[in-house]
């Protein structure tokens, strides 16, 4: 679990480094941007192989059916995640897409694991987002964007997002834990 713990802890202290000392940020340039994405990567990898070489440790059972429900938030969360990007007609509607993406995405995740290592990865992922969220609402107002795409940004946003949902579909089966068997 330490291992797992640690790279939470350092996603969630790269990303709100930039929030939380702004001018310490700034102050780093452009320059910083490299070392900083090779150290998120860095708690990529720690946190996925800390999953997966966690002890279970069983908190609570899902309950039955919530591997369906996982499914559908999965690929609302996918959808999010390309909102940003795709410009169609929630782009100017909708502040943080990719944080509430996440959120989703933490929330189907702590449907279906019970364990503690979800709770950590999950659970730490889903509060980094929110207070994320919180912090950028309390450090400026929101301004909506004026130059999205409409609909047809929305088609190919719901494109990417089945093809994504497809290729993490095989990985999670390749990896042995298959998302479609609903009851778990």
């Amino acid at each position: 679990m330490l291992i797992l713990s640690l790279g939470v802890a350092l996603w969630i202290g790269v990303h709100l480094f930039k929030r939380l000392a702004p001018v310490r940020r700034a102050n780093l340039g452009d320059a910083a941007k490299g070392p900083i994405a090779v150290v998120l990567l860095v708690a990529l990898v720690l946190m996925v192989w800390g999953y997966l070489r966690a002890d279970l440790v069983p908190v609570y059972m899902p309950l039955p059916g919530m591997g369906h429900a996982n499914n559908a938030l999965m690929l609302i969360s996918l959808f999010l995640f390309g909102v940003g990007s795709s410009k169609g007609v929630l782009y100017p509607r909708m502040r943080h897409p990719m944080l509430w993406g996440t959120v989703i995405w933490a929330v189907a995740h702590l449907l279906v694991n019970g364990d503690l290592a979800a709770i950590i990865l999950f659970g730490g992922i889903l509060i980094w987002a929110l207070v994320e969220m919180g912090l950028i609402n309390a450090a400026a107002p929101w301004t909506a964007p004026t130059d999205g795409r409409g609909i047809k940004g929305d088609a190919g946003n719901l494109v990417v997002a089945l093809v994504l949902y497809g290729v993490i579909a095989w990985a999670h089966i390749w990896l042995g834990h298959s998302p479609f068997l609903g009851s778990y």
